[in-house]
């Protein structure tokens, strides 16, 4: 009866420890299970702001992509049209500076023709006088200027000397006596030199 009791009690025992095992399991399981399930909810929780983020950064990334595109297109069809631009003004730019001489022209041709059947030797003086007149205010209106040179001391800069002779007087030594061919400035800035004759 006794060792009918104990074996009873130790069965007992065993399957108390059995159920506490396997409970012990199971609740190890749980956990496991639990730790698993939070790292896939962190992991889908953090892959969705850096998702986001990617897309941002590729829809930035194609409007600057774009903008840029479209600048280069610009700068493209700018340069272009500069240089034509540029290549027209080379072409005609002196269309407006022609144009206005052609009334000079007119009163050169109208001269001639007087000229031809004119008596009056002063009246054609005159109208030649006119004409050269004309001229040289329509110069005056670009810019073109006669450097003067007689009586001033020689220029290197603005004339070239193509004689020299002896000075009239002491105070005109190194100056400029006579100008052979009068020079131009257009802005200042010497487009023909004059050729002078300089006192030594």
């Amino acid at each position: 009866m006794n060792k009918m009791n104990f074996n009873s009690k130790k069965e007992t025992a065993d399957k108390k420890e059995r159920q506490g095992a396997d409970d012990a399991t199971k609740l190890q399981d749980e956990q496991v299970n639990a730790a698993e399930e939070n790292a896939t909810s962190d992991n889908v929780t953090d892959e969705g702001p850096e998702q986001k983020e990617l897309e941002e950064l590729k829809k930035k990334y194609d409007e600057l992509n774009d903008s840029h595109l479209r600048l280069m297109a610009e700068f493209d069809n700018y340069r272009k049209r500069t240089l034509r631009e540029k290549s027209e003004l080379i072409k005609n730019g002196g269309e407006s500076a022609l144009t206005h001489l052609l009334p000079v022209v007119d009163d050169f041709e109208r001269a001639l023709q007087n000229i031809r059947s004119a008596e009056d030797i002063k009246a054609v003086t005159e109208g030649v006088e006119l004409i050269y007149s004309k001229f040289m205010s329509y110069l005056s209106h670009q810019n073109v200027k006669p450097i003067e040179t007689v009586g001033e001391p020689f220029d290197a800069e603005t004339s070239e000397a193509v004689a020299m002779i002896p000075a009239p007087e002491p105070d005109m030594k190194g100056k400029v006596l006579d100008c052979v061919q009068t020079g131009y400035t257009l802005n200042d800035k010497v487009i023909r030199h004059a050729k002078v004759v300089v006192g030594e």
